[in-house]
């Protein structure tokens, strides 16, 4: 199976555009599953076990990735079976086992510490979203394919042409290498990440909110044009008194948008406040960008005030267009 794999790896990496190939035994974002025990050697074991996701993955795997290494190396081609067995692992397991020490040259096996399981963390790597998007990251190790190998496998390429393409063209590569060999959901990495559960749903609650927000808008609109309205008509005739003694209509225009512009600022005062707040309590809902972001609630509030003076501007213009005669007639 490991020949049959460099075959796949060396077909990938020499298709056009294709920088760098990998194979994982699971890909990223999926899930935290397939997991190993693992002890370590020279501590002394309280009989709990240590459960954390293992990952077979070849040379460039990290590279593929652009996951950083913090110390150490990365696998070459000599981690194989006949070569002492070794591994890496996650930035998070270091700091939660190794918090005051080089983890690099500890060694690590089953349980029992059997000589078969023993193998060398020989590196250290940043952090790699391995499970759920809104899945903590948790303890890692890393194994070389070639000294673990699996029948089912992932193979990644980093590439610099249209992903899409680059799809087929890897189906087409892994079958001239086996015909026999079967794949499974041929996806790029953007795709991946849309489809995954955690995405799905916060997808349809992104939907669900902003739908709610529409309303919202078009609620405060149709709120604040009648609030407006029914100010102008029961002004109706001061406006005429104004208008007879000689107020420009520009006047007038500024008289009603000046009152439609207090209350826009104090709505879009409270907003911002209550946006702010409400992040803060959804900050364990968002994974990969802040609960609250200066342009994005600077563009909102010019979308509510746009849409506020839009609404204000039709009895704006009412008013200015009043009659002073009939105004002063009015009751």
């Amino acid at each position: 199976m490991i020949a049959v794999e460099r075959q796949i790896l060396d077909r990938a990496a020499a298709l056009p555009g294709v920088k760098s190939a990998a194979i994982t035994s699971s890909l990223p974002v999926n899930s935290n599953g397939n997991t190993d025990w693992i002890r370590f050697e020279g501590r002394p074991y309280n009989g709990v076990h240590i459960e954390v996701p293992e990952r077979d993955v070849s040379p460039d795997y990290f590279n593929t990735l652009h996951a950083r290494l913090l110390r150490g190396r990365i696998f070459s081609e000599r981690d194989d079976a006949n070569h002492p067995k070794v591994a890496i692992i996650n930035r998070a397991l270091a700091a939660k086992f190794f918090p005051d020490e080089d983890p690099v040259g500890k060694r690590i096996g089953d349980i029992s510490l059997s000589p078969d399981s023993m193998k060398e963390i020989v590196g250290v790597v940043d952090n790699i979203r391995e499970g759920g998007l809104n899945q903590e990251i948790v303890p890692a190790v890393y194994y070389p394919y070639a000294q673990n190998a699996d029948r089912y496998f992932g193979v990644i390429v980093r590439t610099a042409q249209d992903p899409q393409t680059m799809l087929l063209q890897m189906d087409t590569a892994i079958h001239q290498v086996n015909p026999g060999l079967g794949t499974y959901e041929p996806m790029t990495m953007t795709e991946q990440i849309h489809s995954s559960v955690t995405a799905y749903l916060h997808r349809c609650a992104a939907w669900l909110v902003g739908g709610f927000a529409m309303l919202a808008l078009l609620l405060s609109v149709a709120g604040l044009y009648a609030v407006i309205a029914y100010s102008v008509r029961q002004r109706t005739r001061e406006i005429g008194v104004r208008m007879a003694l000689g107020a420009q209509r520009s006047s007038i225009y500024q008289l009603i948008l000046k009152e439609a512009g207090r209350l826009i600022g104090i709505g879009v005062v409270a907003g911002l406040t209550g946006a702010i707040a409400a992040g803060v309590l959804m900050r364990s809902l968002l994974f990969g960008v802040r609960y609250w972001d200066l342009s994005t609630l600077a563009m909102v509030a010019a979308v509510l005030s746009v849409a506020a003076l839009a609404a204000s501007y039709i009895p704006a213009h009412s008013a200015a267009s009043v009659n002073p005669v009939e105004a002063l007639q009015a009751e």
